[in-house]
């Protein structure tokens, strides 16, 4: 089930996201505000919803992952995601050099230990938002939306957070594009 938090396209083949840190332009321009979908997705849910969001909006994407990767067991990552929670800042690949151009940006993250993974925080702190529009994802396994959004508006000092979507990528196509509608980001 997908639910809507208050806090303040057509092809699917048009967009990759196999980017490795790198910007992948779309090629479904829907709209005149040029937007960027930013992502960080460990089993592939926050990306399915990456994409929904880039393929309706025509909005560029950029994966964000880690230098490291996680361990590919579950529990482990868990277990390092929970070790790190707060203060870490792993490195990340890659970065955005044309934020400025970009007037909407799109947050996805998982809820890991009910706030954001690190690596997001680490790609939220190169970056100064202030004046743009940031319109939070968050998909989890049943820990909802906790701490992300709160967490995700401190550290976007200057920006207009909108109402996120949260939930799983499941079925979510009509979802997302009722979200978008209703934040008047697609017509």
């Amino acid at each position: 089930a997908m639910l809507v938090a208050a806090c303040g396209g057509s092809d699917a083949e048009a967009i990759s996201t196999d980017n490795g840190g790198k910007i992948m332009q779309s090629e479904n321009k829907t709209n005149s505000s040029k937007a960027l979908v930013v992502y960080y997705s460990r089993s592939g849910n926050t990306e399915a919803l990456a994409r929904m969001i880039g393929n309706e909006t025509g909005a560029d994407m950029f994966r964000v992952t880690t230098v490291t990767p996680y361990p590919e067991v579950y529990r482990e990552t868990t277990e390092l995601a929970r070790a790190e929670r707060d203060n870490a800042r792993p490195a990340i690949n890659g970065r955005v050099e044309n934020m400025a151009d970009y007037d909407v940006v799109y947050i996805g993250v998982p809820n890991w230990w009910s706030t954001m993974p690190m690596p997001m925080f680490t790609f939220l702190e190169q970056y100064d938002l202030s004046g743009k529009i940031i319109v939070p994802f968050v998909t989890h396994g049943g820990g909802g939306v906790a701490n992300c959004v709160s967490d995700l508006k401190k550290a976007v000092p200057g920006a207009t957070v909108l109402d996120a979507l949260v939930g799983s990528a499941q079925n979510a196509q009509s979802d997302v594009s009722a979200w978008l509608k209703r934040l008047g980001l697609v017509k």
